[in-house]
């Protein structure tokens, strides 16, 4: 489900410990956003987004766009 938050670390050269460490959080709660198992909550998403400097909606792989409509 959350395929482009795996793709956007994978470009990045980051693994999901230096991330979850941005978001504070352990590597095996981040782990679980990347498969699916857990939902990410909002501010998550938004913080993400942040990070990567895309929107939440490409994140969301709801548009190709990756930057925000403004």
């Amino acid at each position: 489900m959350y395929r482009r938050i795996r793709d956007m670390r994978e470009d990045k050269d980051l693994n999901q410990t230096k991330v979850a460490q941005y978001l504070g959080m352990s590597q095996t709660g981040y782990s679980k956003y990347e498969t699916g198992e857990n939902d990410i909550p909002t501010a998550v998403l938004i913080k993400l987004a942040d990070f990567y400097d895309v929107s939440v909606d490409y994140l969301l792989d709801r548009t190709d766009n990756p930057k925000t409509n403004t």
